[in-house]
């Protein structure tokens, strides 16, 4: 079965292929299709990801799958969230990775609480209009490190520790992070639905 991956980013398309493999679905980035973005006009990762599965399950006539994932910080109310990829931006900073985690090294530069969750929400449809979504959501909660430490992932890999490995997220093997990660959490869970819901 083909699934479009709404989304552009070529780390998730990696991470997520990977992860699905045992089902034999094959994913196909939107933008290989021609798929233009979608707008992700609300405040939750869940309405977020519907908006973005519908509209690539629209376009390409696929069943669809979508990652709407973010950095919740305690300290800031749980922002970045939804914000989490554009986060350096409200810093004067252009969009990046790398960006993002120097404004958040930044901006927490004097702050104790440190506690921190990355969550991933994703959703799948069989189509545009599918009343039934998947939805799975994986989380994990760590602390954000004082520096960056380690060179695998991407995004705030480098900076979210995670006290049960006692390294951070961008320190430890591929394979052991993508098992362990909110990313992998959640694919995990969108396995099972989709051979119980779809196979």
């Amino acid at each position: 079965m083909k699934i479009v991956l709404a989304s552009n980013n070529q780390g998730k398309l990696r991470e997520l292929q990977d992860m699905l493999a045992p089902l034999g679905l094959e994913l196909v980035r939107q933008s290989e299709l021609g798929i233009p973005e979608a707008e992700e006009p609300f405040r939750t990762f869940v309405e977020n990801a519907l908006a973005k599965a519908r509209h690539a399950a629209r376009l390409s006539g696929l069943p669809a799958l979508a990652d709407d994932a973010g950095l919740c910080v305690d300290a800031f109310g749980g922002l970045p969230g939804v914000d989490t990829a554009y986060y350096a931006t409200q810093f004067g900073y252009a969009k990046s990775d790398d960006n993002n985690v120097r404004a958040l090294l930044e901006q927490m530069q004097t702050i104790d609480n440190r506690r921190a969750a990355m969550v991933s929400t994703l959703v799948a449809l069989r189509s545009a209009d599918d009343p039934e979504p998947l939805i799975a959501v994986g989380r994990v909660v760590g602390e954000i490190a004082r520096e960056r430490v380690g060179a695998n992932g991407f995004g705030f890999d480098p900076v979210m520790f995670i006290p049960e490995f006692g390294q951070t997220f961008a320190q430890l093997p591929i394979e052991v992070k993508n098992a362990n990660s909110h990313r992998g959490r959640a694919a995990r869970q969108m396995v099972e639905l989709i051979r119980q819901n779809w196979l």
